[in-house]
């Protein structure tokens, strides 16, 4: 008898069902055809300068505070190489993105983790540490449809968190990539809208999550004299992000391409959210989870006394593959299990729960 097929939910990425492929495909075309001169050159270190611009008019900013690189993470690291030094403390929530822990400590920084809540991080856990006398370079914050929770910061959470930024002078960085992604409730105000050009937040994004996870484009947008800085550092590290890629979004979205695009996407993410809620409900009743508003990821809490790599393993033996909680969590130690269902079908959904379901029975 063959093995089933595997179902993953482990990859933050969605289906080839729900991307826009001939859309691309006529942006690519449009590019050539377009600019290229311009796509097919080295460039510079801001990156493609249409789309550059493109960005600058969504965030109403200057073009001057907007860097273009190769992928939010590429965005990350740059900023993380000119705010933090070796030893400097910074504030991330716990859980959190594990690239994004594992690019802080390659640098050195003193991670303080601030637990997270249904409404993001627990602002009072932070001011309490503010006031105990932590002074941290930098908070690194995920305020929309957070990766691995799923959470979303509320509004009032947003602006208590700049406030305290302000007072006691560290950088706000908001790492946004899931934002438009958003199918249930009211679209709240960026931390870099509510700035209002004070220079105390920083904003990353990044079309590999609206568009395709191959195209690998990022972007930053700060204060000037900072991302300036910031382009000496990608001058020396590449000399230029990706062109092509940049002038084929570029084309993709002020083609109007990347709307109707984010809607399809839209569309699949609330089905599956509600059948993947539906069927942990169903099969796996002693687990908890908040069904996210919107983007990628659910978090979910395992029924006690089981073990996240307990369950990795058993999963794995049943042909899922999931990520253990314990990857976000900078003590090892999560009780939880993060599942992305953005490259799932919603049949594939009730049957990697069916085998989840199996797999935590296995280890009561």
């Amino acid at each position: 008898m063959s093995a089933p097929a595997p179902i993953s939910f482990a990859r933050g990425a969605p289906s080839l069902d729900i991307i826009d492929v001939d859309g691309l495909r006529d942006a690519a075309a449009r590019a050539f055809a377009n600019d290229p001169g311009g796509m097919t050159a080295y460039g510079t270190a801001v990156g493609y300068v249409p789309l550059r611009r493109w960005v600058a008019e969504q965030h109403g900013v200057d073009p001057a505070q907007v860097i273009i690189t190769n992928g939010s993470m590429q965005a990350d690291a740059f900023l993380f190489d000119e705010l933090v030094a070796p030893g400097d403390a910074v504030v991330v929530e716990r859980p959190s993105y594990d690239r994004t822990l594992l690019g802080l400590r390659q640098r050195g920084a003193a991670l303080v983790p601030i637990p997270i809540e249904p409404d993001g991080i627990d602002v009072g856990a932070l001011e309490r540490a503010l006031a105990g006398g932590l002074r941290p370079a930098l908070a690194h914050i995920i305020p929309n449809f957070h990766n691995p929770a799923g959470y979303t910061l509320s509004a009032a959470k947003r602006a208590r968190l700049l406030a305290l930024a302000r007072e006691h002078g560290f950088t706000l960085f908001e790492d946004d990539p899931y934002i438009a992604l958003r199918f249930r409730g009211e679209t709240l105000p960026r931390m870099l809208e509510l700035d209002a050009g004070e220079g105390t937040v920083v904003y990353a994004s990044s079309f590999s999550k609206t568009v395709c996870p191959g195209i690998r484009v990022g972007y930053l947008v700060g204060p000037a004299d900072l991302v300036a800085k910031i382009v000496v550092r990608a001058t020396n590290t590449y000399i230029s992000p990706s062109m092509v890629d940049a002038a084929i979004v570029y084309e993709f979205c002020r083609s109007g391409a990347i709307e109707r695009s984010i809607e399809t996407v839209r569309r699949a993410l609330q089905e599956r959210v509600d059948v993947l809620a539906a069927a942990l409900r169903a099969r796996i009743p002693d687990a908890s989870f908040v069904a996210p508003d919107g983007g990628y990821f659910m978090w979910v809490t395992l029924p006690e006394g089981i073990a996240p790599a307990a369950v990795f393993a058993a999963a794995a033996e049943q042909g899922l593959a999931i990520v253990s909680g314990d990857d976000f969590v900078i003590d090892g130690a999560s009780g939880a299990i993060r599942l992305a269902h953005s490259g799932v079908r919603p049949d594939e959904i009730r049957e990697g729960v069916e085998r989840l379901a199996r797999a935590i029975d296995a280890l009561r």
